[in-house]
Formats: structure tokens, sequence, C-alpha cells
């Protein structure tokens, strides 16, 4: 890849101007002309990553993607919003979310030698919009990744403590070591990671199918299961029965209100938040092209099976009236609920086991994509200090920027025992999935900018009807931000995400404006 944006570039040209006004990216994909498809070969000659992941690597890095955490443990609160109605909430923003990924599975088909998504908001909105975006979703990754090492030490703790082991005293250790171990994966090869991401998403694969057949067959011999206590809930469980009628009996689109369901939105949204994540990996895909639509288009199956089936099953068994929270507002899991329903008592261990398992997948997957980001944003900077974490390892992964990264997530549980730090911190890492919506639209218009230019591929991996579906998108994010200024616990972090905005966003896109300004009135003369 070229590493630095030619407004970096001092020329006193015209010609040099009027680049700097046409375009402001990395100039690889203009190696082909207009309508043609570029040579994946001409495209890799700037890009020093190994091809090493193979397609069953991308495509579990895929559904790992699209199944986190909240699938686990969060779905519970889900429910209790809006009742059965939630499964066609899941389906609609899936729907929109795999809009993005066609947007973005667009933009890496035309140029798989991209690190990153971002660089196509560098080179069709600019480099202010891009150095926005780059950064903001650098600190958001490892925000979330701060976050990730947190509630990977909390499950492990519980995990164990279903054993009556206790290693609360522990956690700073177990987040150290999970963390070593991780960023170890990433800094060996490209292969080991991919490998390591495989195991991950075949755990929560096999977790989710083990309790949609449980359910299947407890409706099928129509089970009735009595008053249980639960782990992780403050009340005893009600008694029922395994039947269809859970799901669809006085059924509602707004049993609590449209307040309610219009939450809701908000919560799957987050659900669904870093699906975006294969297309971080598609410059050091094998065969790309091939591999990159195939992973894309099966999006939307991998949404109908494990998150729509997955609920389903859920409320089939467990009436959705039966989630009610705890005195401290947390909700019990839907899996160990299911599970116990059906008489397996070590469900609560088993559970926490895959929950383990998909929090280190998701910081795994938040260590590689960091580094590769901050890689790029070195690469695109001035800053000779910076440059430096801009070079690839022999083993062709950006093993600084990865450490870097790591260094920044370690700092966790210091920030965490600090009652001022922390509360900042909670705040910030709130309004990084604010700022992820930004990203979104910003990248949908990077889209539209794309299929108005020169580069646009006609033969390539095309967004269907791009006009309509573009606009959906942007519209259904726009509505999503909305949301968060309609309940007092997202309200703050809503606010924090349009100041940083304002003020970043509008610093990045003066600042460009103003280093344009001699070569504009150069290709004036």
């Amino acid at each position: 890849m070229s590493s630095h944006s030619s407004v970096h570039e001092s020329s006193d040209t015209a010609a040099n101007a009027a680049a700097v006004t046409n375009t402001t990216g990395t100039n690889t994909a203009n190696t082909a002309g207009a309508g043609t498809s570029a040579d994946l070969a001409d495209l890799d000659a700037s890009n020093s990553m190994k091809r090493g992941l193979k397609n069953r690597h991308v495509q579990f890095i895929a559904i790992g993607g699209t199944i986190g955490t909240g699938l686990f443990l969060g779905s519970g609160r889900s429910i209790s919003l809006t009742g059965p109605s939630i499964i066609f909430v899941y389906i609609a923003v899936g729907a929109i979310m795999f809009l993005l990924m066609r947007a973005i599975g667009e933009l890496m088909y035309r140029d798989p030698s991209q690190h990153t998504f971002i660089n196509f908001i560098h080179r069709y909105l600019g480099y202010g919009w891009g150095k926005f975006a780059g950064w903001s979703y650098w600190i958001v990754l490892v925000l979330l990744g701060m976050t990730e090492i947190t509630a990977v030490s909390t499950y492990f703790v519980t995990f164990f403590a279903t054993f009556g082991i206790d290693l609360a005293a522990w956690k700073w250790l177990i987040e150290l070591g999970f963390l070593v171990v991780l960023t170890g994966v990433n800094l060996i090869a490209v292969e080991v990671f991919g490998e390591v991401e495989f195991w991950f998403s075949m755990i929560k694969i096999t977790l989710i199918i083990a309790m949609i057949a449980t359910a299947i067959v407890m409706v099928i011999v129509g089970y009735h299961y009595n008053s249980v206590s639960v782990p992780g809930q403050d009340h005893p469980s009600l008694a029922g029965t395994a039947s269809l009628h859970n799901l669809v009996d006085n059924f509602q689109i707004a049993p609590n209100g449209w307040l309610a369901f219009l939450m809701s939105f908000q919560m799957v949204f987050f659900a669904y938040e870093m699906i975006e994540f294969v297309g971080v990996t598609v410059s050091e895909t094998r065969n790309p092209r091939t591999v990159l639509p195939k992973a894309i288009n099966e999006i939307i199956m991998r949404v109908l099976i494990f998150y729509v089936g997955a609920l389903a099953a859920i409320m089939v068994i467990v009436p959705w009236r039966s989630f009610q929270p705890n005195a401290d507002g947390s909700f019990a899991s839907p899996f160990i609920m299911v599970f116990r329903f059906a008489g397996l008592n070590w469900a609560s261990a088993l559970v926490f086991f895959v929950v383990i398992t998909a929090a280190a997948s998701a910081l795994n997957s938040l260590l590689y994509s960091a580094g590769r980001h901050l890689y790029q944003l070195a690469q695109d900077s001035p800053s000779p200090t910076l440059g430096k974490l801009g070079v690839v390892s022999r083993r062709q992964v950006p093993a600084r920027a990865i450490v870097a990264s790591a260094a920044l997530i370690v700092l966790s549980p210091i920030v965490n025992a600090i009652p001022g730090v922390k509360g900042a911190f909670v705040l910030f890492s709130s309004a990084s999935s604010a700022v992820i919506l930004f990203i979104y639209i910003l990248t949908m218009v990077a889209h539209r900018r794309y299929r108005r230019s020169v580069d646009f591929m006609p033969d390539g991996f095309v967004m269907p009807a791009w006009r309509v579906t573009n606009t959906l998108a942007i519209a259904f994010f726009v509505f999503i931000y909305v949301t968060l200024f309609l309940d007092s616990s997202t309200r703050g972090p809503a606010i924090a995400g349009v100041v940083w905005l304002v003020v970043f966003g509008g610093y990045c896109v003066l600042r460009e404006h103003w280093q344009e300004r001699p070569l504009r009135r150069a290709a004036r003369r």
C-alpha cells in the first residue's frame, strides 16, 4: 500500500494540486482503468502482509463476528423488552448489517490489498474524514478491548466459582495472562490467529446447535419442568412446559409499549457490533475475490440460524414474561435457564466456559484489528515516531502495532482500580458504540462516492440496488443514533459521541482544508 496521502506531499505543481483536489486516498485503486478488474498481483505489489488465511478461517471468522457474548448472556434483556417480536427486530437489524457488509465487500473486492475498509473513507471522502474514522475506530477497538479483557476475567472467575473455587483476588493476573497469550497468538503468524479463531467459533456454534436441538426435543415430548434455582438469578424461576404456544399466544409487536420496542433496536444493533471484522482480514486472505463474497453472502443465513433460531428455541421453552431483572438490573443467561430446565445441573459451568471462549475470541479479534488499524495509521502519518509502528515483522505481521495496542489494553486493571478514572472510562467505552455508528455512516457514504467514481468495477461484487439499499442503511444508522437519546442510560454516551464528532471530526476536516489551500491556489494559476 502507498503509505502517505498526497496532502502530505510537498509539491508546487498544478498537476499535484489537482490530484489532491480529486482524490486523497491511496492510489492503488486506480491501477486499472474504469470498469475493469484490477489484477490482484498489481494491487498486492505494496501489500507487505502474508495471505495466510484459508477459506475455512475466513468463514469461521465471519461466524465469530456475528456471535458474541451478548447472545449467550444479554439476550434475556432483549427478550424482556418486546417478547417474541424481538425475533423480527433481530432479522431487521441483521438485514441492515448485511447491507453494510455488502457495501464493505464491494469496496474490498475492488481492492483486496487494503488492510481495512477505513481506507476507502480516506480515499473517497478525503484525508480529514479518513483520519477521523481511522483514529476513532482504533480508539474504539482499544476501549472495547479493555472492556472485553475485564469481561474475560469476570467470566473466568464465575466459571471457577461454580466449582467452589474463588479466584476473585487474581482477576488482574487472569487478565494479564489472557492478554499475553492472545498477543502471542497474533504475533506468531496470521495462520495461527486464523486457526485459533476457527476453534473459538466452533465452540460457540456447538453450544448454540446443542441448545436448539435440546429445545426441539423438549417441544416434541411436551417437556414439563418445575421451578428451579437458576445461577445468576436472584429470584426463583417459574415452572412451565416447552411448547410453541409460548411463542405465539397473545402475540403483540410492542407488549411493553413502543418506547421499549424502539429501545430494542439499539440493543440488538450493539449485539451485531463488529460484524464488519471480516472486512479487515481481506489483505491476508488467500483468493480473496473468491472467499470474501461467499463469507459475506452467508451472513444472513448465520443470522437466521444462530440468532433467530436460538431466540425462538429459548422462548418456546421459557415464556418471555419469565425474563425478569435481578435487583441490580442484570438478567440470567437464557442458555443457562434452558439447560437447567432440561435437568442439566452443570449447565452454568458449560455456558460460562463457552462465554469465556466467546469473550476471548472477541479480544483476540480486537487485538488483530487494532494492530492492523494502528499499522495503517502509522503508514499514513507524516510523524517519524509514529511511522516506526508502520512496519511488519519477519513473520509478516504488524508486530509493533499489535504490541502497542495490547499495551494500552493491559491498562484496564489499573483503570478499573481508580474510582474517578473508572467513571470516565465507562462513559468513553459506552460512547464508543455511538462512535461506531458514525464510522458505519461514513463507510456507506464512501461507498456511494465509489459507485459514482471511475474506480467502479461493474463486474465486481456489486451491491444490489445500491441507491436504495445504501440510503436505507444510512437512514437506519441515523435512526439508531436517535434512539440513544430516548433513554437516560444511553443519552450520556450519545451526547459524548456527538461532541467527539464535532470536536475531533471538525479538527480533522478543517485541518485538511487549510493544508490544501496552497495547493488549490497553485492549481488555479
